[in-house]
């Protein structure tokens, strides 16, 4: 089987790069799965919580309980067999996670687990949980994984075709309803050479689909931008129109307290109407100025400040800045304060090199701990 994936690599630099159209059932599931809310990952990619013991069956594929969700079932049958220690799938539909790695600017790692296969067991045990795949993948990918015979798992083996297993593919977003698988691998793998495909494969395409990235993330810098005009020309307007307003009322005074002065006002109006204009450019220019400086320091860069960002097992992502003097509990304490459901006993850890932040380490400073000038943390409950 191992013969697929040298023949690949004789083939010279050449990747196996498709685009793949996906069918409507899985297009929409994204949107069932988004009509019940993000419940399906309260936990997130490796199973924390107990599951009882009639889960722990020889055979989970065929035997998991109905009141498992199905979006848990490939996670109960890998960590029955193999443990808690693998890499951090996403225990969501596959429009989802694709839909976190794109929001990561990050691409995907599928792994269709097919438990009776004979390759299997050595490839999940030695390979897919080794120390140095779950590092790499958790710092570079958004995996997400499926039984082969099983729902979704079934309908990516039948988009993607297989040859054999154990199989895995490297997919970004692509335009449409269509998928870009820039490699797969088929049969076992050694878990240095899995890293290095993996590697090799995000150097050659990264230019590409950064190119696209950078190209999105410009058209959502000129629409913010046109945002704040718009809103700096409502405020513009709004006061132009209060100061007409005060304008008509003082008019209104002076008529009732001298009836028979004739009207003389014209110069004042013209007057207060210049004033008026020359408000709305300073308010104009003091806005743009204020958005530029944002701007400015928001690309700045504080040499005493630490940039955490924090990813939570729903895939939501919180950015927060912190002293380097602070200690690594002013980060619990910070993610205390946001009150987010779900979140009960948990800790922080980071993912290449993997280090877990513990109680062991609440009274370090960020720096000493090596979180400054900038890390990025999972969190994972317990």
């Amino acid at each position: 089987m191992s013969s697929i994936l040298r023949d690949n690599r004789r083939a010279g630099n050449a990747l196996v790069r498709r685009m793949v159209s996906l069918p409507r059932n899985i297009i929409g599931g994204f949107s069932r799965a988004m009509g019940h809310g993000r419940d399906l990952m309260g936990i997130g990619g490796r199973r924390n919580q107990h599951v009882p013991s009639n889960y722990q069956l020889q055979h989970p594929e065929e035997h998991i309980s109905a009141t498992v969700p199905e979006e848990w079932a490939f996670l109960t049958s890998f960590e029955d067999q193999y443990g808690s220690s693998h890499p951090f799938f996403y225990a969501c539909q596959f429009m989802e996670a694709l839909k976190i790695a794109e929001d990561d600017q990050k691409f995907m790692f599928v792994y269709l687990h097919a438990p009776e296969h004979p390759f299997t067991p050595s490839f999940c045990r030695d390979t897919l949980c080794s120390e140095l795949v779950v590092q790499f993948l958790d710092a570079n990918f958004v995996c997400w994984g499926a039984l082969a015979n099983r729902e979704e798992g079934l309908q990516m083996a039948t988009i993607l075709r297989p040859a054999s297993f154990p199989f895995c593919a490297m997919i970004a977003p692509a335009p449409g309803d269509s998928i870009a698988v820039l490699q797969q691998m088929e049969g076992p793998v050694s878990p240095a050479e899995l890293v290095e495909i993996l590697q090799r494969t995000m150097e050659e395409q990264g230019l590409a689909f950064g190119s696209a990235r950078a190209k999105r993330e410009e058209k959502i810098r000129a629409d913010r931008r046109l945002r704040e005009e718009q809103d700096a020309a409502y405020l513009a307007s709004l006061q132009i129109d209060k100061e007409k307003e005060r304008f008509k009322n003082s008019l209104s005074g002076e008529r009732v307290q001298k009836p028979v002065e004739p009207p003389s006002n014209k110069p004042n109006y013209d007057k207060l109407r210049n004033s008026q204009k020359q408000y709305v450019q300073v308010k104009e220019g003091a806005i743009t100025k204020e958005t530029q400086y944002k701007e400015v320091a928001n690309r700045g860069t504080n040499p005493q400040a630490t940039q955490i960002l924090i990813r939570f097992p729903n895939g939501e992502r919180r950015e927060q800045s912190f002293a380097s003097t602070d200690k690594v509990q002013s980060i619990y304490r910070y993610i205390d304060s946001l009150g987010l459901p779900g979140i009960g006993n948990y800790r922080l850890i980071s993912s290449f090199p993997r280090k877990v932040y513990g109680v062991d380490q609440m009274g370090m400073t960020l720096k000493d701990s090596g979180l400054h000038p900038r890390a990025s943390l999972f969190l994972e409950a317990m």
